[in-house]
């Protein structure tokens, strides 16, 4: 399956962190239409779409926003649009575009690499909530 061709956006994600599940569960309940999918990156579709966007899946600390014409944000900057993107209380977020880029990359770059210390573990595809597993892509 070409994902980038089905119209959906997809958000690829840590599938085994605390934070990233808790995203996840965010986009599930925000994204009434059903047009964004979630690929965790340990996942063939995640690993995938991160070697194309010349990232290392091996090293999970980035998350990508794919839309469907081809934009890719990433990090803070893609937690930042799919906010925009879900609204309602997604929206909050934009309140971080007013920091300066190299303040953003610094901010999310420090949660990334301790998200396990702040938050722990979780199985995003063991989330028994039926229409938040549909949404996951292999």
């Amino acid at each position: 399956m070409d994902e980038l061709k089905t119209g959906y956006i997809i958000a690829v994600m840590d599938g085994t962190c605390a934070l990233c599940a808790f995203g996840a569960r965010m986009v599930n309940k925000l994204d009434k239409l059903g047009t964004i999918k979630i690929a965790p990156i340990q996942g063939q579709t995640g690993t995938r779409l991160m070697t194309e966007n010349k990232l290392d899946p091996l090293d999970p600390e980035s998350w990508l926003l794919i839309e469907p014409d081809g934009r890719v944000s990433r990090d803070l900057d893609a937690v930042i649009r799919l906010g925009q993107v879900t609204g309602g209380a997604g929206w909050a977020l934009t309140w971080l575009r007013v920091l300066p880029k190299r303040a953003r990359d610094w901010m999310y770059a420090r949660v990334a690499r301790n998200r396990y210390a702040m938050f722990g573990h979780a199985d995003m595809c063991a989330i028994p909530n039926e229409t938040l597993r549909a949404r996951l892509l292999p």
